[in-house]
């Protein structure tokens, strides 16, 4: 285990999120830009998912400061939700890259963090209770889960798969509240420590801004 972090991000490409499409391109950008400057090293794992491509990965473990921008034309959506086939895979990708490599390439952070504007409607290999498992696995080993939503069935839907309230933040679909929810992510990620078990958490400064659900 090193100074080195991870994060993976499951980025909802479906139909429902064509209205803030340059917005979400722009927000990933912001964050991508943000974890560069950071002083420790990173890698970075970037999937996009949608029904016709539930599992579509743009860059897979990759030294962060060699990932380009997020494009327009790379970000089309489309089609339905297969939220839980995103995010199982995701887990057990990394779980399989994490278990080919030694101890001392093990990075000492791990966010896997999940953004979507749909609930689940579309899986076929996971299911809820699959999902939960593997999150509740992940947590105790010290991986954070962080859910960013504009919907609000999917933000509670988070919850059923073992997501913490506290580490899920609910945006306003809007240019303002997309932009807030990415600069929050951010932020969470730099002051979570490097090491240890202990999870990414919002906080009420975090939510009011952010137009947290009522």
């Amino acid at each position: 285990m090193n100074d080195r972090s991870h994060i993976t991000v499951i980025l909802d490409r479906t139909g429902s999120m064509q209205s803030i499409r340059a917005d979400m391109v722009g927000g990933f950008n912001a964050f991508l830009a943000a974890q560069k400057d950071t002083p420790h090293p990173a890698t970075l794992t970037l999937v996009q998912f949608d029904s016709q491509d539930p599992y579509a990965v743009l860059h897979s473990v990759a030294d962060i400061a060699s990932v380009p921008a997020l494009s327009l034309g790379q970000y089309v959506p489309r089609a339905t939700t297969p939220l839980y086939d995103a995010m199982g895979r995701g887990i057990l990708d990394l779980e399989a890259w994490l278990a080919d490599q030694p101890d001392a390439v093990h990075p000492g952070k791990i966010i896997f963090v999940v953004v979507t504007n749909g609930q689940q409607n579309a899986s076929r290999e996971f299911d809820r209770k699959r999902v939960k498992r593997l999150v509740k696995t992940k947590k105790h080993l010290g991986w954070n889960f962080v859910f960013l939503s504009a919907n609000l069935a999917a933000f509670e839907e988070a919850g059923q798969v073992g997501v913490d309230h506290d580490s899920r933040l609910y945006f306003d679909k809007s240019a303002q509240g997309n932009d807030r929810v990415w600069t929050m992510a951010c932020m969470k990620h730099m002051r979570t420590p490097l090491r240890g078990r202990r999870q990414c958490r919002f906080d009420d400064s975090d939510r009011q801004p952010a137009a947290a659900p009522q």
